[in-house]
């Protein structure tokens, strides 16, 4: 078990960010992508700096796209055929806590080691470890509260109402789920869906682990660590900022202390060493007229 980390030197932040999904994202995709690299995907640049990451098999894709035609910075999809339409598609926008997106791909790196049977697994409601609902289980387990904000959709919010999981009932249109945010699922958060701080879509068809692993992040009530006077990390005037420590001096080593000691004079001059008196002090003077 590794140790916990020390908040005064292991922490990327000088603020906590309280509730965590009012945090933004922290820009930097390593750790996002860490779980794929350790499965050995492949990694390719195109010419404008987006990355794109692929599994051996060809049937996993992911796409960094911080120079993208939309806000859409990451973009996973899922192939049955690696030459045909995906199975699922998943987006998470540029605002996203980063964390997230790594619980995801942490998911998926998981589901793809036990093969297509697990990262194609799509919802089954008359299966018990594929019921869609299992992925809203952990929010409810965290207080958010059921809501039916119009016909066709079923939603859970946070106590707060600043953040929120929507799920589509009905026939969707396959190509735009994985293109729009007209996707069976989003998640965001923010004062209004339509207008969120960061949204998360998936496709119909995306396996509920994946999905879950998410909304288990998400509603985890552990804050976030981020940087004060970056404002684009967190939600300005609606998350709760508090300090991290700041670091404190290492402790003095033995070699510290035996220098110090040399250092110090072994008595200090008869003048500087204060002695009482049995007479009496001069008078002050008094002041001028």
């Amino acid at each position: 078990m590794s140790p916990a980390p020390d908040p005064r030197y292991d922490i990327d932040g000088d603020v906590y960010v309280t509730p965590r999904y009012l945090a933004g994202t922290t820009a930097i995709g390593d750790p996002a992508l860490v779980p794929l690299f350790d499965l050995g995907w492949d990694l390719k640049h195109d010419d404008l700096g987006n990355a794109y990451v692929t599994a051996p098999d060809r049937k996993v894709r992911l796409g960094y796209l911080p120079e993208g035609e939309d806000d859409g910075l990451w973009r996973i999809n899922a192939y049955k055929d690696p030459f045909g339409p995906p199975t699922w598609g998943a987006c998470f926008n540029d605002s996203c806590p980063t964390e997230f997106v790594t619980a995801f791909t942490t998911a998926l790196a998981e589901a793809y080691e036990n093969g297509p049977d697990a990262y194609l697994a799509a919802p089954n409601p008359e299966s018990m470890d594929r019921d869609p609902f299992l992925a809203v289980v952990p929010l409810i387990q965290r207080g958010w509260q059921i809501d039916n904000p119009r016909w066709g959709v079923f939603a859970i919010q946070s106590a707060d109402g600043l953040a929120g999981l929507e799920f589509t009932t009905g026939r969707l249109d396959p190509e735009a789920e994985l293109t729009t945010r007209d996707a069976r699922w989003q998640m965001w958060a923010g004062r209004s869906i339509d207008r969120p701080a960061w949204y998360a879509t998936a496709s119909t068809d995306t396996p509920v682990a994946l999905l879950k692993a998410v909304t288990e992040c998400v509603s985890d009530p552990a804050p976030l660590p981020r940087w004060r006077e970056d404002t684009h990390s967190y939600v300005e005037g609606m998350a709760k900022l508090t300090p991290i420590l700041p670091p404190s001096p290492p402790a003095p080593t033995p070699l510290d202390v035996q220098r110090a000691v040399s250092r110090r004079p072994a008595t200090l001059p008869a003048a500087s060493v204060p002695r009482w008196s049995t007479t009496s002090r001069p008078a002050l003077p008094g002041p001028r007229r």
